[in-house]
């Protein structure tokens, strides 16, 4: 296995843990906060949450959470890139987070939440899609713990 396949299965074990999942969707707001403030402190401290957020957890110890199901389906789902309905989703939803962070760059915050809202919105379909991406695909490469 090439060594950057290595790193994203380490990645992606530890941020199929509920908490990890959560706890990065919950902070999708926090992206508008640098862009809002033009603050470059800001931004460092969103970033290092972002890059640190998939690995401070630990593996969970089943794939019985839907959430731990989404991120090992993306997981999977990565590997293929099929051109699919979860394509067009994560599309829409990246292309809603940059409409969200122009408006908080012109400081409207009515634009800025309700693009947030969707982007948020948008994530749980496609976290939908994954779970149903990984079910489908018997949960392959990702062994239940004892």
């Amino acid at each position: 296995m090439p060594d950057w396949r290595k790193l994203k299965r380490v990645v992606f074990a530890r941020h199929s843990n509920p908490w990890s999942m959560w706890t990065r969707w919950a902070s999708t707001p926090l992206v508008l906060v640098p862009v809002w403030r033009r603050s470059h402190r800001d931004a460092a401290l969103v970033g290092l949450w972002m890059a640190i957020n998939p690995v401070v957890f630990s593996e969970p110890a089943d794939d019985r959470s839907w959430a731990t199901r989404a991120a090992l389906g993306e997981e999977q789902w990565i590997d293929e890139r099929p051109m699919d309905v979860a394509m067009a989703v994560n599309v829409a939803a990246t292309a809603a987070l940059l409409v969200a962070m122009v408006a908080a760059h012109r400081r409207r915050a009515g634009p800025a939440a309700a693009a947030t809202a969707l982007e948020m919105g948008l994530l749980m379909v496609y976290w939908e899609l994954m779970a149903r991406y990984y079910d489908r695909h018997g949960g392959v490469g990702r062994p239940s713990r004892p």
